[in-house]
């Protein structure tokens, strides 16, 4: 979206620049639009992080049929993610050129054959390879979302209905975790990706029937030194840069934990099966409240508070998983996954409304930091897992949610 298509608010009232378009053609809460959109993006966000996650729970169990180490077994999806991170940085533009419908449909399709095709590799790498078509597949849904909701969405519900689709994100990794964890337990982790990548391609359909056409896009002519120059403006911005960071901050210590939670419960001395610790991904149903809510009260509290306090409920969720009583663990998974959709909730949204050019750009490079903290991150914490074991894990997530909270600070400070 260029520069043209700003719009600014003012007193609860809309400034017209430069031709934007009048506030009145954006999609308000409670028409059938509004319902559309929120049903598509809610469907394909489930879809995208159900095919991205679903590999998640059974680490341990590719660890044993391959014979590779916690950390090798967790490049499955690290690959997956550093694939997707690399994917956005064309993505993005791809979709500032020739629309974002037509790159969200295709790419979700492709994710969906890539991952039904990973369910007949025989090899470890032949695996590698289908889980790295298959994130850069999905990076043409994950920062192209965001970007169709910041352009068509009303100002006044762009923070609300970012939460919603960040609420399918939650459901969709809380699913790809939860089917894959129970249907290998009673069949093959084989059959498990395949339910998952059928489901993921009829949500695609669906997607492709009902989101609505793009009113409010304006392409951008597809050129290398544009690519630069907009990169160049969103480094210089005194808030993007820091939200990117807290991007790459905040996934990284979410997908370290979920990581290898896994193989602690797996072991003494609760040793639980592979289908209770699939169940334990209910917790990811703490984002479905948590990402609207937080999207609510930035309205009333501004970004930076709301920022700052999810993630302090993310460090109180890490501490009580150091204790030894299965509740409290379980108890400190849900203030985690909660408080970190609340603050992913925040961040994202706040690219934006802070972006003043070529958006989709702007929240590639968001997703992009996003999601190489996935891939970093997630296969350092098997390092610590290693040497360390739990406490070790859990001292390296404080050290990222310690530098989260330090950013957090400087972005709220910057605002005012």
């Amino acid at each position: 979206m260029s520069a043209t298509s700003d719009v600014n608010l003012v007193a609860g009232e809309k400034i017209d620049v430069d031709n934007s378009p009048l506030t009145s053609n954006f999609i308000k809460r409670g028409t059938p639009s509004f319902m559309r959109v929120t049903l598509a993006l809610f469907s394909a966000g489930l879809a995208t992080f159900a095919l991205l996650y679903c590999i998640q729970p059974i680490l341990p169990l590719l660890s044993d049929e391959f014979h590779i180490s916690p950390a090798g077994s967790s490049l499955s999806l690290s690959i997956a993610t550093g694939m997707l991170a690399l994917g956005l940085l064309f993505t993005g533009p791809l979709s500032d050129s020739i629309g974002r419908k037509k790159v969200m449909v295709t790419a979700l399709l492709l994710a969906s054959c890539c991952t039904l095709l990973s369910t007949l590799m025989t090899s470890w790498h032949g695996i590698l390879v289908m889980r790295a078509l298959t994130g850069l597949s999905l990076s043409g849904v994950a920062a192209v979302g965001m970007t169709y909701l910041s352009e068509e969405m009303h100002p006044s519900v762009l923070a609300f209905s970012m939460g919603l689709y960040i609420s399918g994100n939650s459901i969709g990794g809380m699913s790809g975790r939860l089917l894959s964890g129970i249907f290998s337990d009673f069949f093959n982790w084989r059959i498990a990706v395949a339910v998952i990548g059928c489901f993921a391609l009829a949500s695609a359909l669906m997607f492709w029937r009902i989101l609505p056409e793009s009113r409010h896009f304006r392409p951008l002519r597809l050129r290398p030194k544009s690519l630069l120059i907009n990169i160049h403006l969103h480094l210089r911005d005194s808030g993007l840069p820091l939200l990117f960071i807290e991007g790459f901050l905040l996934m990284g210590a979410f997908v370290t934990l979920f990581n290898y939670i896994g193989y602690r419960l797996m072991a003494g001395p609760w040793m639980l099966s592979q289908a209770v610790v699939g169940l334990l991904s209910l917790v990811y149903l703490t984002g479905v409240w948590s990402s609207p809510k937080a999207g609510t009260m930035t309205e009333k509290f501004g970004r930076g508070p709301v920022l700052i306090s999810s993630i302090c409920i993310m460090g109180l969720g890490l501490a009580l998983t150091v204790f030894s009583t299965l509740v409290l663990i379980f108890i400190g998974m849900l203030l985690f996954a909660g408080g970190f959709f609340a603050a992913h909730s925040v961040a994202s949204s706040w690219i934006g409304t802070r972006a003043r050019r070529a958006k989709g750009q702007a929240s590639s490079l968001y997703l992009f930091c996003y999601y190489l903290g996935s891939s970093v991150a997630g296969t350092l914490g098997g390092v610590f897992w290693h040497k360390y074991g739990w406490a070790g894990v859990a001292g390296f997530i404080g050290l990222l949610l310690c530098a989260a909270v330090g950013i957090g600070i400087r972005l709220h400070q910057r605002t005012h």
